[in-house]
């Protein structure tokens, strides 16, 4: 392992690899980079998820398997796919021969979508992501060799983890004398600290340095510095004695390197971790404490942001605005710009105050985006959401009846979810559907740590592969022993789709899903806010638009 103070003289590489969904620009490493430069650190900022032939595969990808699960079972299927593209990384990373990564990739679909797939169209998605780690390859070792940084630092998610570790065995390799960080979501959820695949991560990447848990900022710094206490590569809150970043004084997000051509938001946050406990959130146990900014300072943000990169749509990057919605449509209605912003919002009785929803829309709220997670009331309950469907459906007329955008969240088998509970899901959509733009669903997942439930499900917690599976995937999936069973979620997430399209409520993925989802809304709302369309000017470079997680 590197232990090495760095000097601001030499170069820190900060990455973030395919494949990133959302549709705003790498937040995280943006933050670093402002935060670094203003401790004196040369830094760069690289975004390879806009690199068009990467891109192109991962398309492929989607198509071909796509073109092989039955209708039926295509339930939010650009979500769902991601578990067999990710898995389907990991094995072909850590398999030598290709006869058992085709067996564990048919074992991964047939636990995903329930089907198997014919060996010809196995060794077709494999030959595609052989292309990718080609392509990858090359695109990572031309910007090590262009950059020539002194510390690699890559942002990992649970959908860019193959790629990440690909890039550190190059970097290794190749590059030794490069110190190696990893931080990002993924410690939140799948490789949470304590966790059982954790543990077995940390045996197979002896090719990182450095892992970094919450508050990247402030750890990241003292690493450089060299000023963590020498306990081993896994560096958390514990080891900077729970410091948290005073978010009114950090600079604002650095994006001059990034191409913001490629995503359709700007991006900055106006807090950080959660005020509430929602059973299956890991939110507040990877952030701790939830603080926010002032409103003023955010509408300074967002003004340095637009005069610097000329964007009028920001997506707020925390998870949820209410403790600040009000003061924030206030400052930026008296501040006379004219700005759209877009962000996770709680269902709560100061939504359904109807001039709030007014005040709102004229000061800008774009897009509220509502984990509503469940029509039944005993699902609510079970959830800890201490919201009601009733709640819930008058939030969304008095939201879309000011002309905002409501995109909504459900989660789908929740433990103890019922048919009837699930039916009630259905009908709060039917009755709702006018003032939903879009709808997501997910299956519910359950991980061994991290999430407000893990201890209260862990009896009941099984692995989904076995070991020698596990061994090449680097992450087991887990699933509860209870009801619903996994086959029952995953076929209710598909008739929950199937449900969606017939009430024509849509599930928007590419860009061009996205517009027509704007005419739709346009068509059912009078004030409704301006197209995406309207606020772009200009047609993404992309084909992708992006998945909202």
């Amino acid at each position: 392992m590197l232990n090495l103070h760095v000097s601001e003289k030499e170069k820190v590489l900060l990455m973030l690899l395919p494949f990133w969904t959302p549709q705003i620009p790498p937040l995280g490493i943006a933050c670093l980079k402002s935060y670094l430069i203003c401790h004196g650190f040369d830094v760069k900022t690289i975004d390879a998820n806009t690199d068009a032939n990467l891109n192109s595969l991962y398309n492929d990808y989607l198509r071909s398997l796509k073109e092989c699960i039955p209708e039926e079972k295509r339930g939010n299927y650009y979500n769902v796919a991601q578990d067999v593209f990710r898995n389907h990384l990991n094995a072909f990373l850590n398999f030598t021969y290709k006869k058992r990564h085709l067996k564990l990739l048919n074992s991964v679909v047939s636990k995903t979508f329930f089907i198997e797939l014919p060996l010809e169209r196995l060794v077709e998605l494999d030959d595609l992501v052989a292309r990718f780690f080609h392509q990858l390859e090359s695109f990572i070792l031309n910007v090590l060799d262009r950059e020539k940084p002194s510390v690699l630092g890559l942002s990992v998610f649970q959908d860019n983890l193959a790629a990440s570790l690909f890039a550190f065995r190059i970097t290794r390799d190749v590059f030794p004398e490069i110190m190696t960080v990893m931080g990002g979501g993924i410690f939140a959820s799948d490789l949470a600290p304590g966790s059982p695949n954790f543990d077995m991560f940390l045996a197979k990447t002896p090719y990182i340095d450095h892992i970094i848990v919450g508050e990247g900022e402030i750890q990241f710094l003292k690493l450089l510095r060299n000023e963590l206490p020498h306990r081993g590569k896994l560096h958390t809150l514990n080891d900077i004695d729970g410091q948290l970043l005073d978010l009114d004084s950090a600079p604002i997000p650095d994006f001059s390197d990034l191409n913001l051509d490629f995503y359709p938001y700007l991006s900055t946050y106006t807090s950080r971790s959660c005020p509430f406990q929602c059973s299956f959130c890991s939110e507040t146990v990877y952030w701790g404490k939830y603080r926010k900014k002032a409103a003023a300072r955010v509408v300074s943000e967002l003004e340095q942001l637009h005069t610097a990169y000329g964007g009028r749509l920001f997506l707020m990057g925390e998870s949820i605005l209410n403790p600040i919605v009000d003061d924030l449509a206030s400052e930026l209605s008296s501040s006379g710009l004219s700005l759209y912003w877009d962000g996770y919002l709680r269902v709560d009785p100061c939504v359904i105050v109807e001039r709030n929803a007014a005040k709102w829309r004229d000061a800008g709220f774009y897009r509220a985006r509502l984990g509503l997670e469940s029509g039944s009331p005993h699902v609510l309950d079970l959830m800890g959401k201490k919201i009601s469907p009733a709640l819930m459906a008058e939030s969304l007329a008095k939201l879309a009846g000011a002309g905002i955008k409501t995109t909504t969240y459900w989660v789908v088998g929740h433990p103890g979810e019922t048919e009837e509970d699930f039916q009630q899901t259905l009908d709060f959509l039917e009755a709702n559907a006018e003032n939903i733009y879009e709808a997501w669903s997910s299956p519910f997942y359950v991980y061994a740590s991290g999430q407000v439930g893990s201890n209260q499900w862990e009896t009941q917690r099984l692995p989904l592969y076995c070991d020698q599976e596990v061994d090449s995937l680097m992450l087991q999936t887990w699933y509860l022993d209870c009801m619903p069973a996994r086959d029952v979620v995953f076929e209710r997430v598909a008739r929950f789709q199937k449900h969606c399209e017939d009430l024509h409520i849509p599930n928007p993925f590419f860009l061009y899903d996205f517009h027509k989802a704007d005419e739709r809304w346009k068509m059912l709302h009078e004030t409704a806010v301006p197209s995406l369309a309207e606020l772009r000017g200009r047609r993404s470079s992309s084909s992708v638009a992006g998945q909202i997680v």
